[in-house]
């Protein structure tokens, strides 16, 4: 898991130095800094699928990206510890340098850490586009392991137009897609080769939907290469149902569930705000589910929700600020809030304006 993560100069984040843990609770007001923590593993993302060039000319350029611009910024850096718990074993290290309107990647380094001292290994420098996820050997197989799952997954578009509304392609079931566009494929593939993951994903849809039944997944008629969601509700066997049935809190849950039941998760899970549209009863249910899958893949959330909060321990909150123009993170401890948790809950606590994580005011 990542077990340590330092960036300067991106967004609102002027210097950050944090260590994460298995469940990671990004809790703040709009504006703090949450989805910039958040997007950072999107930019990662594109940056090792060879796309970081155009993945920077659809947010802006390079001023979007470096803190306050060019003005102020000329490099983004990214360190990012691997390991577990506290025994950081592996690094990946970018240095990021504005050229005009756009970046140079002007290195991309590993480390690895046998016993006590750092050994580093240099793998680019001065390039457009990193090739680092085509380098299988040394030190690099093993932080490509961590690199190729970073996803943030998103599941907010669930308008009429929404891509997990529609018909997707059978075979489009290797992993669920951040954006869940391919939920069907995907359900229908964990129904054929994982049912016993498939029935505890319908069992835990019905705690939160009792109306619902069952999913009826199964190619289309006229083209068996596609298949769409639909799904049996209770009482009426013979009617039909798709995903334009459900409600969007119902969607996005389905989504939700799937993603954290399934047999083989990413080893890394990154959501941002989850609880968007879920009933109270809805977003205790992820909780427990964010609980459980935390003891395999580790889970980086950003929320605004008391409800959330509420289901876990200070240590899981990473309260996010604004301070001196720049994003603050910082984890809560147990024993700085024991005499309030007492009476109260964490939801209630954040609610008194006791510990931050409050709308930003740098008047």
């Amino acid at each position: 898991m990542i077990t340590r993560l330092q960036l300067s100069g991106y967004k609102s984040i002027k210097n950050l130095d944090i260590r994460l843990e298995s469940i990671n609770i990004l809790l703040g007001s709009n504006g703090v800094g949450k989805s910039n923590f958040i997007s950072l593993f999107s930019l990662l993302r594109n940056l090792y699928q060879s796309n970081f060039q155009n993945y920077v000319e659809i947010k802006g350029g390079a001023d979007s990206l470096l803190h306050f611009g060019r003005k102020h910024t000329s490099n983004i850096g990214i360190d990012i510890c691997f390991g577990s718990e506290n025994n950081d074993k592996n690094r990946f290290i970018v240095d990021i340098e504005a050229a005009q309107d756009s970046f140079i990647l002007k290195s991309i380094d590993t480390a690895f850490k046998p016993v006590t001292n750092w050994h580093y290994n240099y793998f680019e420098s001065n390039v457009r586009e990193s090739n680092f996820a085509n380098i299988r050997s040394g030190q690099a197989y093993y932080v490509n392991d961590y690199l190729q799952e970073f996803d943030v997954y998103h599941f907010h578009d669930t308008g009429d137009q929404s891509p997990m509304k529609g018909k997707c392609n059978i075979d489009d079931n290797y992993r669920l897609k951040r954006d869940g566009s391919n939920l069907a494929a995907f359900l229908y593939y964990l129904k054929k080769r994982h049912f016993k993951h498939f029935k505890r994903i319908e069992m835990t849809i019905r705690s939160i939907a009792p109306f619902f039944d069952r999913f009826d997944l199964k190619p289309n008629r006229l083209n068996e290469q596609k298949i769409q969601l639909e799904w049996k509700e209770k009482g009426f066997p013979d009617a039909y149902f798709d995903s334009y049935h459900l409600s969007d809190g119902t969607l996005r849950f389905i989504c939700l569930a799937t993603l954290l039941m399934q047999p083989e998760p990413p080893k890394t899970i990154i959501i941002d705000e989850p609880e968007l549209g879920l009933h109270p009863v809805a977003v205790n249910k992820l909780a427990s589910l964010i609980r459980k899958i935390s003891s395999k893949s580790q889970v980086i959330v950003s929320t605004q929700s008391i409800n959330l909060i509420d289901n876990f321990e200070p240590e899981n909150i990473i309260v996010t600020d604004r301070k001196d123009n720049s994003s603050t993170f910082r984890r809560l401890n147990s024993d700085e809030l024991s005499s309030w948790l007492e009476e109260y809950t964490l939801g209630d606590i954040w609610g008194k304006n006791l510990f931050g994580a409050q709308p930003y005011n740098n008047i």
